[in-house]
């Protein structure tokens, strides 16, 4: 199956990504110092563009979790005592840390993930972008005026941190991920204790390295492991106020089990199956550029990749010509290859097989592949960017989460059915409209099922506006002054000042 269109750029004389001296402590981060685990089990840090071993981490216990869990809970009321302007000004300080190391960053995030130096550089630029939002918006937080709204008793609204924050991060945006749960969890005053995803902790593990120093210890701490053990310890701690991920829906579910025996706050962020609806009087050039990046960005592993096209029938062949055109034109290799690569690997082979197996089932299901279609061949877990057509209704590629570079083409006839097919999905994170009629725009945006929709464009992200989806993909709000709100509690204190 493997595809003879497309090849992997190499990169076998370019310098190395990182050294040695580019890794951070490859321990586990608690009450301010590195440390060893409990155990002297070890998880091996894969390369995806070559399939080499880059570091060892330790492998996190429940009793690494228990103790990370202790510092928090110190450190919690110390931090939360802290006005709006201090922890402004910390937060803004590891700004600063950060984008001072924005290329080292970016550099270990590719040698880690292996998506290409573009992505990466965004990532730590979105970093930086999101602790500085948090810096401001916590300064500037509203709520309902202070008044008498029963006689002779005053109300007085009181926003409060929930206390311990336990957050579990996904592998394909290690950095970026962290960063929009670590900023408004610290913002609102809580202290946290993050696992980062086995395959990817590097740059997590670097991040604690540059800001130690910024932050009193115990309000961040960061144990690696796998979500069936140090993650499952961290759902269920008791002393865990409340617990936000960002990961699979099979992972979501098995933290909302272990949260509700503590009735803790549960925030999930579980992925996406984007509808990019393409009406008739759609601009098709514009809407087929867009998808080269929409579908594509960080290899298609984006919770909101721009992967399920539904095209009015009518323009389907001009457009399906013109996105082929795009996708076939893409640049995959490794990270170091260049900086105009494009598309990267697979995560891991465990994902690379989860993808190819989506693409070969589809095969034998009858859809044809206009580009792209499998494995590419030599080291590394890369796959062609993809674009399957003749997809019919209730096709599985077209219905679930593949996340890898793979766009699916189904065509429509009218409004209608486009709304119902678009909706026809368990997910309910992204979507877009593509058409010029602004009546049109309005209507079907709002019968859309899906957090965020566009009009026009794709995957387009700002720190002021929230990030979260429906139905399957979960609840709870990243970005925005949305997110300081999960993580803090409304208390009203009423005074009787009657005489």
């Amino acid at each position: 199956m493997t595809t003879t269109h497309t090849t992997v750029r190499r990169a076998p004389d370019a310098p190395a990504l990182i050294t040695d001296g580019d890794l951070p402590p490859l321990r586990h981060f608690v009450d301010g110092k590195f440390l060893d685990g409990s155990t002297d089990a070890l998880i091996d840090v894969v390369d995806p563009s070559t399939e080499n071993v880059v570091a060892r981490v330790p492998e996190g216990t429940a009793e690494d979790i228990d103790l990370a869990v202790a510092a928090a809970v110190r450190a919690k009321a110390g931090w939360a005592r802290l006005v709006p302007k201090a922890r402004s000004e910390v937060l803004h300080a590891v700004a600063d840390r950060v984008a001072e190391h924005a290329e080292p960053l970016a550099r270990l995030e590719s040698a880690n993930t292996g998506k290409p130096l573009a992505v990466s550089r965004d990532d730590v630029g979105m970093t930086v972008d999101t602790f500085r939002f948090m810096a401001g918006a916590v300064r500037a937080t509203t709520s309902m005026a202070a008044g008498d709204y029963a006689e002779d008793h005053l109300s007085v609204i009181l926003r409060e941190p929930l206390g311990v924050i336990g957050v579990i991060t996904p592998w394909n945006y290690p950095l970026l991920m962290a960063a929009w749960k670590i900023a408004p969890v610290l913002a609102a005053g809580n202290t946290l204790v993050l696992k980062p995803s086995e395959q990817t902790p590097l740059t997590t593990l670097k991040f604690a390295e540059l800001v130690a120093d910024l932050l009193p210890p115990g309000v961040l701490n960061i144990v690696n492991g796998y979500g069936g053990t140090a993650g499952a310890r961290l759902a269920e701690h008791p002393d865990v106020n409340m617990i936000a991920l960002t990961g699979s829906v099979h992972g979501g579910r098995a933290v909302a089990r272990a949260a509700a025996e503590s009735l803790k706050r549960v925030h999930l962020e579980l992925g996406g199956k984007a509808p990019v609806l393409v009406f008739e009087d759609a601009d098709l050039t514009a809407a087929a550029s867009a998808l080269r990046v929409a579908g594509f960005w960080n290899s298609g592993q984006e919770c909101g990749a721009a992967c399920r096209v539904l095209v009015h029938e009518s323009v389907a062949e001009r457009f399906v010509e013109q996105l082929v055109g795009e996708v076939s034109d893409l640049v995959v290799g490794e990270p170091g290859a260049g900086e105009d690569v494009e598309v990267g690997p697979m995560v891991s082979k465990a994902h690379f097989d989860r993808v190819t197996g989506y693409l070969e089932r589809a095969a034998k299901d009858g859809v044809r592949v206009a580009t792209g279609g499998g494995p590419l061949d030599g080291p590394g877990y890369f796959v062609a960017p993809t674009v399957l057509v003749d997809v019919p209704e209730g096709a599985e590629v077209a219905r679930e989460e593949v996340f890898g570079p793979v766009v699916t083409v189904e065509t429509f006839a009218d409004e209608e059915e486009a709304v119902r097919r678009a909706n026809d999905v368990p997910l309910g994170l992204s979507a877009s409209v593509w058409t010029e009629n602004a009546r049109r725009s309005h209507a079907i945006a709002a019968r859309l099922d899906f957090g965020t929709v566009w009009v026009n464009s794709h995957l387009v992200l700002a720190g002021e506006v929230p990030w979260g989806g429906f139905k399957g993909s979960g609840y709870g709000r990243d970005l925005s002054i949305y997110a300081l709100d999960d993580y803090s509690r409304t208390k009203h204190v009423m005074h009787n000042h009657g005489r």
